[in-house]
């Protein structure tokens, strides 16, 4: 397995982002590690959306997106994002390359049968552009936005489900999952909360019953278990800090590590997802 890191930035993180974590990007870079990065751009969306007074709606964390937010959708994620992180990126001093999922049709997709409008279920994952790109020295990053295989619609994809395509289809050896949050918290008897520092499918599964896992972070472990079970040793959720990417680059702690668990992985990812079909 390639050693790449695939890293996802959450759209509710992008303006949190300090210019240290671009540097340390630029710094593994420099040192050979071959990374990717997914983006999201939630915020941005819904700014966008309030200008032309669309109002956003979400289920179970996943955006509803009708024709006219889909339009929006794809000049947010594939311009002003997109091209916001490659200038950070250049300006740190990373080589970095923005494309979407849509070129050269490398995140294939088709409706949801879900009540989520325009909104794509993955059903291929391309690798050629994202490989070509890291073999070029460059750092993809891509837009989440998908085509379906006529190449005639064009579908959102939640990031974090994008992201974990992407590393799975990439060989990657981690996928680490950038929030704004330190990583999974569990309430503590005090009021206070807890860092999960490393757990598993059947804990996760149990802490979507118990709602110590809601909204938003309910994409992120469905990624992190569709990740793992495609062969990604590792997935880690955690703070968008230089001193958390380098450590999770590392191979040291940081964060909420969600590692395989064997034969049972495959259960207990089938029944997360089919208790939110």
């Amino acid at each position: 397995m390639e050693e790449i890191v695939v890293i996802k930035c959450g759209g509710s993180t992008m303006d949190q982002l300090p210019d240290s974590f671009f540097q340390a990007i630029a710094s593994l870079q420099q040192d050979g590690k071959k990374l990717v990065i997914v983006h999201g751009g939630g915020p941005a969306i819904n700014a966008m959306l309030d200008r032309v007074q669309i109002a956003p709606q979400f289920v179970d964390g996943l955006r509803v997106t009708c024709e006219d937010t889909l339009g929006v959708v794809e000049m947010v994620l594939c311009g002003s994002i997109n091209k916001a992180l490659v200038r950070r990126l250049t300006r740190a001093g990373a080589k970095a390359w923005g494309v979407s999922g849509i070129d050269g049709q490398t995140i294939v997709a088709e409706k949801t049968s879900k009540p989520l409008g325009w909104v794509g279920e993955i059903k291929q994952m391309n690798a050629a552009i994202p490989k070509a790109i890291l073999t070029q020295g460059y750092l993809p990053v891509i837009a989440p936005l998908s085509v379906s295989t006529d190449g005639g619609n064009t579908f959102n994809v939640n990031a974090d489900v994008a992201a974990g395509a992407v590393a799975a289809a990439l060989g990657a050896e981690k996928l680490v999952m950038v929030t704004d949050v330190p990583g999974i918290l569990r309430p503590q008897a005090d009021g206070s909360k807890a860092l999960v520092q490393e757990t598993n499918a059947r804990e996760i599964a149990a802490m979507i019953a118990d709602e110590v896992i809601t909204g938003g972070m309910i994409p992120k472990v469905t990624a992190a278990l569709d990740a793992l079970g495609q062969g990604v040793e590792q997935v880690v959720i955690c703070k968008g800090t230089a001193e958390d990417l380098l450590a999770v680059c590392a191979g040291k702690e940081a964060g909420t590590t969600v590692r395989q668990m064997g034969g049972e992985l495959h259960e207990y990812s089938n029944s997360f997802h089919e208790s939110h079909e």
